[in-house]
C-alpha cells in the first residue's frame, strides 16, 4: 500500500488490513505523516492523532493533489482463470485503464463464470489504486453473451475516427508495424485481448467485422499477463 484510500470525509482508518499495514510493515506512530487519498477525490497526507487495535485516527488532513489521469482505453478481455483475473485487475487498475469489459469466449470455461472471485473484484480494484497512488476506480464491465455484446454494444465504443485493435498470435500484422504505420495518429482507444489459448477465428473475424485490427506480438503463445503488461506500455510512455 503506498497510499491509504479513505471514504470521502472519512476522518479515521477502520479496515483491518489497513491498520496492520499502517503499525506492521509502515510501522507508524502516532504524530507519523501518512500518504492518503478519498476514493473518488484527491490525494495528500494526514497525521497519525491515535492508533488502536481496531482504529487510527487521523489529524491535519490536507488532500490537495489530484489523482493521475486516466488512460483513454478500454480493455474487452475474455474472461480467464479467476486467478489470473484477480492480477490482471489490480494490473489494469494500477496502469490507469479506464474500463474493463469482461466478455465471455470460446475458451473461456462456464465454470469461472460461478467463480466467488468474481464478487471481489472491488477488493481487487482496491488494491491496485492503493498500489498506484490513485483514487479513481477502473470500471468494470460482465457481459457473458460475446455475439450480443459485440453485435449490439460493441460498435458503439468506437467513435467516428477512433480504432481498435485485437491481439491475436496469427495476424498478418504486427504490433510493432502497426505502431509505425500510425505513428502519427492517436492510439487506440480499445484493446481486446483473449484468455490463455486466444480468441478462435470465428471471434477475431466478427471483432473485426466491427471496427478492430488484429495485431501479433510474435510467433510466441504468452500468458494474458505478458500481453496486458506489454501492449499496456504503449500507452503508459
Amino acid at each position: 500500500m503506498n497510499c491509504i484510500l479513505i471514504p470521502k470525509n472519512a476522518t479515521s482508518i477502520t479496515n483491518k488490513e489497513q491498520i496492520t499495514h499502517i503499525k506492521e510493515v509502515l510501522k507508524a506512530k502516532e504524530g507519523d505523516s501518512l500518504t492518503i487519498g478519498e476514493i473518488g477525490g484527491n490525494i495528500g497526507n494526514a497525521t497519525i492523532a491515535k492508533i488502536t487495535n481496531d482504529k487510527v485516527l487521523l489529524a491535519d488532513i490536507e488532500l490537495n493533489k489530484k489523482p493521475p489521469t486516466k488512460l483513454d482505453l478500454t480493455i474487452v478481455l475474455a474472461l480467464p482463470r479467476p486467478k489470473v483475473l484477480r492480477r490482471l485487475i489490480m494490473d489494469m487498475t494500477s496502469l490507469g485503464v479506464n474500463r474493463l469489459i469482461i466478455v465471455n469466449s470460446y475458451r473461456s470455461q462456464k465454470s469461472y463464470w460461478q467463480s466467488p472471485l468474481l464478487d471481489r473484484i472491488d477488493e481487487f480494484i482496491f488494491e491496485g489504486l492503493q498500489q498506484a497512488i490513485d483514487t479513481i476506480p477502473l470500471k468494470v464491465e460482465l457481459k457473458k453473451r460475446f455475439k450480443p455484446f459485440v453485435e449490439d454494444e460493441f460498435p458503439s465504443l468506437l467513435k467516428e475516427q477512433e480504432r481498435a485493435i485485437i491481439a491475436h498470435p496469427y495476424a498478418l500484422q504486427s504490433w510493432k508495424t502497426y505502431l509505425k504505420e500510425n505513428s502519427n495518429t492517436q492510439m487506440p482507444k480499445v484493446l481486446c485481448i483473449g484468455a490463455e489459448g486466444g480468441w478462435i477465428d470465428y471471434e477475431v473475424e466478427l471483432l473485426c467485422k466491427y471496427g478492430c485490427r488484429a495485431v501479433s506480438l510474435g510467433e510466441r503463445i504468452l500468458r494474458t499477463e505478458t500481453v496486458v503488461s506489454v501492449l499496456l506500455g504503449q500507452w503508459c510512455v
